[in-house]
């Protein structure tokens, strides 16, 4: 009997009853890639829905495969034109650091330090490698190396992603502010995704019970910093910088006010709110109520015009990890009590809201989300898990 070979979708092959999308790269191009094919799992036993599929998949990548081409015969038609690599050329054009200013001057205002710091650094990486120049003197060619330059330094994946937006935010903004009719040489340079970046894990429940009873043990103004984190999901900085009138222990529901100070900024508008105190953050806000004599809940961290939130972060974190015998962090605990808002049932508006994230959709911006009174009932059944 002869066997009848079966005609698989084009670009397809089936492993265990499954279809696959595959491949390969073409030679000219190999260089953007880390392997010489592409492979997918189509999730289907069905040859039609993997027909469709593939169809798809391969029109998407000969798209971006046309851009990188396209890309390619610009930077040779720049180096035609006789764009220098050390940027001598003249041109009206503000400088790279003319750029960074003006963005620093408009963009910053109001903007915490560590804006500042991480731009003057980001944009210094930049003239390091390729120079002062113009801004219509980069290519992307220049983009290209400067990235080769970067993950020379051994910057992680991470921190090259991170260097790389600053750069293209101030070109971005420099463009649109004065303007100008030039391309951001940074825009659609390969970058490798992030898969090394290392993820801070939640603080779960038999371990935060025992961090909060060493807490109440040790009894000092560190640990008190700590409780207070612990089932409020507060920032660190945002709890390092509290003055003690921040904290309301009055009345029928005690909270704390997470509002901006000259010394301590806040991440985001949403940071701005009122939480529920219970379980040991009550505890912690108590002792440092009675604790306290400065106005600062937490002088040691607060002894210049702004707030040392990476000191308190070293400090904790040290502590943290001898307690626990694991590699967890403070921030840990915040992302624990997310994980313990749902584990309650809180509504994603809920939790949200007492943690200050950033709104997921437009209609969450609306009102003036839940009074204090439903954010301490999720706050006290979060006590429980």
């Amino acid at each position: 009997m002869v066997a009848v070979q079966q005609n698989h979708p084009t670009y397809t092959y089936v492993k265990r009853g499954i279809y696959y999308f595959s491949r390969y790269i073409p030679s000219d191009l190999k260089a953007h890639y880390s392997s010489d094919r592409i492979v997918r799992s189509l999730k289907t036993s069905s040859s039609r829905q993997a027909e469709r599929s593939a169809r798809m998949l391969a029109a998407k990548l000969d798209s971006i495969w046309l851009n990188l081409r396209l890309k390619k015969q610009l930077e040779a038609v720049e180096d035609w034109m006789g764009v220098l690599d050390d940027g001598s050329c003249e041109s009206p054009i503000c400088t790279l650091s003319d750029a960074r200013d003006l963005y620093i001057e408009i963009k910053g205002a109001g903007r915490n330090k560590y804006f500042l710091q991480s731009t003057k650094r980001y944009v210094g990486y930049l003239i390091e490698c390729l120079g002062d120049r113009p801004l219509d003197l980069y290519s992307s060619k220049d983009a290209a190396k400067y990235r080769d330059w970067l993950v020379a330094k051994g910057l992680s994946k991470a921190s090259v992603q991170r260097t790389f937006s600053s750069a293209k935010a101030v070109f971005n903004f420099v463009i649109a502010e004065q303007g100008l009719e030039i391309r951001n040489p940074f825009n659609g340079v390969y970058l490798q995704p992030v898969d090394d970046a290392a993820k801070r894990k939640p603080v779960k429940s038999a371990l935060l019970s025992q961090i909060k009873g060493e807490c109440m043990t040790v009894d000092d103004d560190i640990r008190w910093l700590v409780a207070l984190i612990s089932d409020t999901g507060m920032r660190l900085a945002e709890a390092a910088g509290l003055l003690v009138k921040d904290i309301q222990l009055e009345g029928p529901i005690p909270f704390v006010k997470v509002t901006e100070h000259t010394h301590r900024s806040l991440k985001t508008k949403t940071s701005n709110r009122v939480i529920p105190l219970a379980g040991a953050s009550l505890w912690a806000a108590k002792r440092i109520v009675s604790g306290t004599a400065s106005g600062y809940c937490f002088p040691r961290y607060n002894q210049t015009t702004t707030t040392n939130a990476n000191s308190a972060s070293a400090a904790i974190n040290k502590w943290l990890k001898s307690v626990s015998n694991q590699n967890i962090v403070v921030h840990g605990m915040r992302h624990g009590v997310r994980d313990r808002l749902r584990s309650a049932g809180a509504p994603t508006e809920i939790i949200d809201q007492i943690g200050g994230w950033s709104y997921q959709n437009i209609g969450q911006s609306y009102g003036d989300g839940y009074d204090l009174e439903a954010t301490y009932k999720w706050i006290k059944r979060m006590c429980e898990y």
